[in-house]
């Protein structure tokens, strides 16, 4: 088949499905969005026969903000994404990680070109939208949440099959009336990608952290999520006796926030922009603890793909973030600690993080358990054999 796979992020799990479906014999375009600010996965042009790499939105710069900009923006990005189907004209497509207004207009011209797709559903962008007005963030978002809704359940209607990351999301595609063609296939993280390194690394000496104890947060993170409960957990750890320093590789609009509240709290903070994907296994590798961030109300429709990383580099995890997330129970499996999102449970947490500090047994033993279990679940050929099957099923009944 000629497969369009477009991931909106570029993220690490999903070029390395392209490239998997290309060695199979699949001629794959593997299209992202560099306009999206965040960590990329391996995008690179390399010998993978039958893969190319290609992008929409090179000329546009997300301002995530203004939101009736960025309304504009994605829809224009939608549009460019609805070229490069025309252009491309494959069999089939999976779509993945798309704004709603991107996801629409794509949608509208698949059905046009009479291309079927599918709909790998990552999050339920009404239901976020609907928790950031609960919260006071902006007016705008529930009248958002209510006409977005609208909208992704019209292309999960007009996508031929549909992949969701959780079993969470099943019950909101038996209210639309898509329960019948979903499969549930948890995400994953490359293993042969993300690998341990030493705590002493390149990275770690180039920044000065060879020596340092590090609390390390990498990826992506939202106001809503409280960026300030990184700093509040670092200072708390500081009032235990611990002198630990903060390190966080973010790009986007809590950068200045966790900036701010270390200068008022006298948090020893690095503070650095997303680092090139060759060099990730020695960012991850250089935190002592690596720290999940996940807000109370999205436990149910969101998975942090940075776990996931975190898993595959073999280092102790930490998650603030809410029990039921599926993250969770991987982080309860591989025998590293989950505390709820807020202020009270921090005590315990920094308390927690403190006794992994001081026990150089534990911790590697944690890293270890970490890295077992991303390699018992993680495991490519089993995904990409089930993403293969639902993709060649697609293509063969819009064929009859």
């Amino acid at each position: 088949m000629k497969i369009l796979v477009h991931d909106y992020s570029g993220h690490p799990f999903q070029a390395q499905l392209s490239r998997e479906l290309a060695r199979r014999g699949h001629a794959v375009v593997h299209s992202t969005c560099p306009a999206y600010v965040s960590g990329k996965g391996n995008l690179a042009r390399d010998t993978v026969a039958g893969l190319r790499f290609v992008t929409i939105g090179d000329h546009i710069a997300l301002d995530k903000g203004a939101y009736v900009r960025r309304l504009f923006q994605e829809t224009r990005l939608g549009l460019e994404l609805a070229r490069q189907v025309r252009r491309e004209q494959p069999d089939v497509a999976l779509l993945g990680n798309l704004p709603i207004p991107t996801l629409v207009v794509a949608a509208a011209a698949l059905r046009a070109l009479r291309i079927p797709w599918v709909l790998w559903h990552q999050d339920v962008t009404a239901v976020a939208l609907k928790s950031f007005a609960a919260a006071g963030v902006s007016r705008l978002m529930g009248v958002a949440a209510r006409v977005f809704e609208q909208g992704e359940k019209w292309s999960a209607r007009r996508a031929s099959a549909v992949v969701v990351i959780a079993g969470a999301f099943v019950r909101i595609h038996r209210e639309w009336g898509t329960a019948d063609k979903v499969t549930v296939i948890p995400n994953w993280a490359p293993l042969d990608e993300i690998r341990p390194v030493d705590r002493a690394n390149a990275w770690s000496a180039e920044h000065g952290l060879a020596d340092v104890r590090t609390l390390l947060y990498s990826g992506t993170i939202g106001l809503k999520h409280n960026p300030a409960l990184l700093v509040r957990l670092a200072e708390t750890l500081r009032e235990q006796g611990e002198r630990v320093r903060l390190v966080v590789v973010n790009d986007g609009p809590a950068v200045p926030v966790i900036k701010e509240v270390a200068a008022a709290r006298g948090v020893e903070l690095t503070l650095l922009p997303f680092q090139p994907y060759d060099r990730l296994p020695e960012v991850l590798g250089t935190g002592d603890v690596l720290v999940v961030l996940l807000a109370a109300d999205a436990g149910e429709f969101s998975v942090p793909s940075k776990t996931l990383s975190y898993l595959c580099a073999g280092r102790p995890v930490l998650g603030l973030m809410p029990a039921d997330n599926l993250a969770a129970k991987l982080l309860h499996q591989a025998g590293s600690a989950v505390f709820a999102p807020e202020e009270s449970s921090l005590t315990d947490a920094a308390t927690w993080v403190s006794e992994v500090l001081n026990d150089p047994v534990r911790a590697e033993t944690l890293g270890k358990e970490s890295r077992a279990l991303a390699e018992r679940e993680f495991a490519l050929d089993g995904c990409a054999s089930q993403f293969e099957d639902i993709l060649r099923t697609v293509g063969r009944s819009d064929a009859s």
